[in-house]
């Protein structure tokens, strides 16, 4: 593709994510001052007054609270009303999903350029509602990795992403093409069997650009002819994913819903379980031994209840989210009163992207403090995500920061409502 080809290229899928939603990007240069009514030190739980956060270039310079003298030349912020939090974290995301309004199965149809064109436009959306980092669990044709690409150059807006390209899969399993007639002899790209096999597709995908591995070791709610607990890898290959993936120092994520296949992800050394619905005490008593994270999706049964119908989801996922949704809700609560380690994960693209905090009130629901659910889409996501520099406003920090109408603590719903968005210190929503 020569030059020419290529900006035109660039500049339309930027012109398709900047509709009149998106604020007109700011990057004061110099000094940027926001001050606002309170932020919230994530850690402690402490609400700060009259917070003064002085940013540089990408990063936190340092947080004044009680007042403080502002230099003359700084560019500065007001937020007043407003309550300062680090920019989310949503460890389970899908951005080349199609959009809301055409069926289940027409978006399994969709070609590569469309599928690239829902990232641009997911990931615009998702960081306008305050979520300034992601990680896309699974898309084919490497289309996330190359939006992230984009996203780091600066040519279109979106969050920080770890992207896995193809999920690794068995044949016929979860992450495989159920949906073609056998004589298409279709396979998914990031099917493998056996311990070789899979550690080539983990190269392979590394090769391509993805910086996290996702694999799935049971069935799973939007597949055809998958059982949800059933287990699909082997210890042997979830072993042999995980050694190669960590030899390159890369996150992995395991779609388990079964306890056969969580249990076996994490004794295999796993960092995240995506879902995690059918949990028992032993499983549970394993993840905190090892320290693993859950990542669970409380929220979008709710929506596919509500719309997956309307939507032409196949009868036969619809059966399968309505047996699991509860159950999940009670691992997830049983997980929390334990001390499990976990993140915040939405599986945004089963319920429209920009909607991913709509979760956070039924992690409360469901059992956690509001401090908690904060936390895992803040300071857990980071820790998880090896990456010490963000999920605080801190110091030293990238600045990443959010700000929402009132204190979260009293009401988790405001998270719904970012009234302004800055990561890496530029400002996308005010």
């Amino acid at each position: 593709m020569n030059y020419i080809m290529r900006y035109i290229l660039i500049s339309s899928l930027w012109m398709l994510a900047n509709w009149s939603a998106i604020a007109t990007e700011i990057a004061p240069k110099g000094l940027i001052v926001l001050r606002a009514d309170s932020l919230l030190e994530v850690v402690s739980g402490e609400l700060v007054d009259q917070p003064l956060v002085f940013i540089q270039g990408d990063r936190i310079l340092k947080v004044v609270t009680g007042g403080g003298i502002i230099p003359n030349n700084a560019t500065i912020i007001e937020l007043p009303g407003q309550t300062l939090l680090p920019g989310f974290m949503d460890m389970h995301v899908h951005l080349a999903s199609a959009s809301k309004d055409i069926s289940f199965l027409e978006s399994r149809l969709q070609s590569v350029p469309r599928k690239t064109v829902n990232a641009v436009k997911n990931a615009a959306t998702t960081l306008l509602a305050g979520f300034t980092s992601v990680r896309n669990v699974g898309a084919s044709d490497y289309t996330v990795i190359a939006v992230r690409d984009a996203i780091d150059a600066g040519d279109v807006p979106g969050p920080r992403i770890w992207a896995t390209g193809p999920s690794l899969g068995i044949t016929g399993g979860h992450c495989d093409d159920n949906y073609s007639p056998p004589e298409l002899k279709q396979k998914s790209q990031g099917i493998a069997d056996g311990p070789w096999a899979v550690k080539a597709k983990v190269r392979e995908n590394i090769k391509y650009g993805a910086n996290a591995i996702k694999f799935c070791a049971t069935g799973g709610v939007f597949s055809r002819g998958t059982k949800v607990g059933a287990i699909q890898y082997s210890l042997e290959e979830m072993q042999a994913i995980v050694e190669e993936s960590h030899r390159r120092d890369l996150v992995v994520a395991a779609h388990a819903h079964g306890t056969e296949g969580i249990r076996t992800a994490i004794i295999a050394g796993v960092d995240s379980i995506e879902h995690a619905s059918i949990l028992d005490d032993e499983t549970i008593l394993l993840a905190k031994e090892y320290g693993t994270y859950l990542s669970m999706d409380i929220y979008n049964t709710e929506y596919t209840f509500a719309f997956g119908k309307a939507n032409g989801v196949p009868e036969e996922n619809l059966k399968k989210d309505e047996a699991i949704g509860q159950v999940q809700r009670d691992s997830f609560t049983a997980a929390v009163k334990a001390g499990v380690n976990m993140v915040f994960g939405s599986d945004a693209a089963i319920y429209p992207h920009g909607d991913n905090a709509k979760q956070f009130s039924r992690m409360v629901t469901y059992g956690m403090t509001e401090l908690q659910a904060i936390q895992a889409a803040t300071v857990n996501a980071a820790t998880m995500m090896k990456h010490n520099d963000i999920g605080q406003i801190k110091q030293g920090f990238l600045a990443d920061i959010i700000a929402v109408p009132a204190n979260p603590l009293k009401d988790i719903s405001v998270t719904e409502r970012v009234s302004f968005v800055m990561k890496s210190g530029v400002i996308y929503k005010q």
